[in-house]
C-alpha cells in the first residue's frame, strides 16, 4: 500500500520551493544555535529554520503555514530575556528569522524619518542616523545584536526612556504579515488619524503573537552637539530619588539618562572586565550615572557641575567624576551596560524586570531585598538600572555552590513567584521592558487581571484563530 505523505512533509517541500535553500533549512547545525534563548534557559526543536528575503516571502510562508497548520515562532536577534523566540520542544513548529530583511529602505532627515526592515541591527541604524547628522533615541546594551523587529515586538526600553519613551513611542508606522498571510501596511507616518484603531499600537509588544513585523518607520531627532555625563556615589537608593529629582529640576529637558548601580553590580564588572576602572576612589553603597545631551547648547559640561555641585551641598551626594570627552563616557556606559553578562558570569541568578512607581521604586527595594534574603536564606538581592522609569533589574543571586538548572528550576521558581507577589502588592508590573515571553506567561495568568487577560485573548483568537503565531507566549 502506498503511504501518504505527511501533513509536515507536504509543507516541507511546499516551504522549500517557495524559499529556495537560501531561505528554507532542515540542515540541524545551521539550526542549532538558534534554538536556546540568550540566557540559556530554553532549548527547543524546529521542524525548519525560514529565512525569507522580503515581505512578500514572509506573507506567503504564512498564508502556507496556515493552510498547513504550522506553526511559526518568528525571532530577530535572539538577544530576548523571557524566552520569547524560542520554540517548544515539540518540534512542529518553524523558526521564522528576519534577520535577512535587514535594508534600511529610506532615510529623510528633513521628515526625522527612516523605513527599516525587521532585521536590521540597533546599532546598524545608530550609525546610519549618524551618517545624517540625525539620531535613534533608543539604545540598549545589546545594541550589537538586538534587532529592530525584536525591539518593536517586546516594545523595549532601554537608558534613553526618562526623555524618550519607550520604543512604542519611536513607531510612526509598521508592516506587518497576519496568521493568514495579509500584509497590513500601515508604514505611512501620519500626525493625526482617527480612522478607528490604532493598530500599529496593538501590534507593538504583541511578541509575534498577532503578527510578524517586516518593517517600521522609525522616529529621528537631530544629532547630539552637546552631551555631559556623571558618575555619582551615594550614600543610598532614597538619595538616589532625591538626586534625580534634583537634575530634573536643574537640567530640565536635557536629562537623558538616570540609572543606579549598587556596589555589588559595580565589582561585579570591575572582576569581569580587567582594563575596567572605577570612576570614583572611593567606595560608595549605590552610585547614578547621569546622561545629558542637547542638540545645540554648549556649556552643558558647566550646568551639570553646577547641578552636582548644588547636590554636593545638600548632601544628597558624596563624590561625583564628570567625563572629560566621549571617551570617558562610554566607559562610564560600559560599566553599566556590561553587569547582565557580568552578574550572569558569577552564577545562577533569577533576573526580573520589574516596575513600580518612580516615588516607591527606594522603598521597594529596601523592603523586597532583605525580605527575599530571609525567605531564601544564603541568597542575594541586588536591584540596577532605570530609577528614573521606575523600572530596575531585580537580580537574585543562588547560594554558593547551587548547581545552574537544577537551582532555578527548584528554588528560583519560587523566588520568582514570591519577587512577582511583592511587585503586585506595591502596584507594580512583572515586566517593565522584556516582555512575558514563556518565563512569565503562567505569572501572567495568577496575577494579571481577569478583564485585562480576557480581552488579550479575544484579541489572539480573533487574528490567530488557530493560534499559530509563537504558540505559548504572552497571551495565558
Amino acid at each position: 500500500m502506498e503511504m501518504t505523505a505527511t501533513r509536515s512533509e507536504v509543507f516541507v517541500a511546499a516551504a522549500s520551493a517557495l524559499l529556495g535553500p537560501k531561505g528554507f533549512s532542515r540542515d540541524a547545525d545551521l539550526i542549532e544555535p538558534w534554538l536556546t534563548d540568550w540566557r540559556g534557559r530554553y532549548t527547543g526543536m524546529a521542524l525548519a529554520l525560514a529565512s525569507p528575503g522580503s515581505t512578500a516571502e514572509v506573507a506567503a510562508l504564512a498564508k502556507l503555514c496556515a493552510e498547513h497548520r504550522i506553526p511559526i515562532v518568528p525571532q530577530g536577534g535572539n538577544s530576548g530575556m523571557v524566552g520569547g523566540a524560542t520554540p517548544d520542544k515539540s518540534g512542529a513548529a518553524i523558526l521564522l528569522s528576519l534577520r535577512r530583511m535587514n535594508r534600511i529602505r529610506s532615510l529623510d532627515p528633513e521628515a526625522g524619518q527612516a523605513v527599516c526592515e525587521a532585521g536590521v541591527i540597533l546599532q546598524s541604524l545608530h550609525e546610519a542616523a549618524a551618517g545624517e547628522d540625525m539620531r535613534f533615541p533608543l539604545t540598549l546594551g545589546g545594541k550589537g545584536s538586538a534587532t529592530i523587529g525584536g525591539l518593536v515586538s517586546t516594545n523595549a526600553g532601554g537608558t534613553q526612556v526618562l526623555r524618550h519613551g519607550t520604543m512604542r513611542a519611536q513607531v510612526l508606522g509598521i508592516e506587518a504579515v497576519l496568521a493568514d498571510g495579509q500584509i497590513f501596511n500601515g508604514l505611512t507616518a501620519l500626525k493625526k488619524d482617527n480612522r478607528g484603531f490604532d493598530l500599529k499600537q496593538l501590534l507593538i509588544g504583541s511578541e509575534g503573537t498577532l503578527g510578524i513585523v517586516t518593517a517600521v518607520t522609525v522616529r529621528l531627532l537631530p544629532a547630539v552637539r552637546a552631551r555631559a555625563t556623571a558618575w555619582a556615589g551615594l550614600a543610598g537608593i532614597v538619595e538616589a530619588r532625591t538626586l534625580l529629582r534634583h537634575m530634573q529640576r536643574i537640567m530640565g529637558d536635557a536629562l537623558e539618562g538616570f540609572e543606579v548601580v549598587p556596589d555589588h553590580c559595580l565589582d561585579s564588572v570591575l572582576a569581569h572586565l580587567p582594563d575596567a576602572r572605577a570612576p570614583l576612589s572611593q567606595r560608595h553603597t549605590w552610585n547614578a550615572l547621569i546622561e545629558c545631551v542637547s542638540p545645540d547648547e554648549q556649556d552643558l559640561s558647566e550646568r551639570l557641575e553646577t547641578a552636582l555641585a548644588e547636590a554636593m551641598e545638600a548632601d544628597l551626594l558624596e563624590d561625583a567624576a564628570i567625563a572629560a570627552n566621549d571617551r570617558q563616557s562610554e566607559d562610564f556606559w560600559l560599566l553599566r551596560d556590561a553587569i547582565s553578562g557580568a552578574e550572569r558570569a558569577l552564577g545562577p541568578a533569577m533576573q526580573h524586570d520589574i516596575s513600580v512607581p518612580v516615588e516607591k521604586m527606594p522603598e521597594f527595594i529596601l523592603a523586597a531585598i532583605p525580605l527575599i534574603e530571609r525567605e531564601f536564606p544564603g541568597t542575594r538581592g541586588v536591584a540596577f538600572g532605570h530609577l528614573g522609569d521606575g523600572n530596575v533589574h531585580f537580580h537574585i543571586i543562588a547560594p554558593a555552590g547551587a548547581t545552574p538548572g537544577e537551582w532555578e528550576e527548584r528554588e528560583g521558581v519560587a523566588i520568582s513567584a514570591r519577587v512577582y507577589d511583592l511587585v503586585t502588592e506595591w502596584g507594580g508590573s512583572i515586566s517593565a521592558e522584556h516582555g512575558i515571553g514563556q518565563s512569565k506567561v503562567g505569572e501572567l495568568a495568577r496575577l494579571g487581571d481577569p478583564v485585562a487577560l480576557s480581552i488579550m485573548r479575544a484579541v489572539k483568537h480573533a487574528l490567530d484563530p488557530h493560534g499559530l503565531l509563537n504558540p505559548g507566549k504572552l497571551v495565558p
